[in-house]
């Protein structure tokens, strides 16, 4: 399962971690997505959304 935001499509993007001494090792940066009831198609449904959409006004979430 692919852990991406169902609405902007951000996901896990990669990189490398640079010491003081100049040593690079790969790390990852994950979206912070949280699994929300949210009104799809006039119906609710359990989606993942990273916070900034949450935040953004971009998800209508059911109750």
């Amino acid at each position: 399962m692919a852990r991406k935001c169902e609405i902007c499509g951000k996901g896990i993007v990669s990189g490398f971690q640079i010491s003081h001494s100049h040593i690079r090792t790969k790390r990852k940066w994950k979206p912070n997505l949280q699994r929300v009831r949210a009104v799809i198609n006039g119906s609710p449904k359990r989606i993942l959304v990273c916070t900034r959409c949450l935040r953004s006004g971009k998800v209508q979430r059911a109750i």
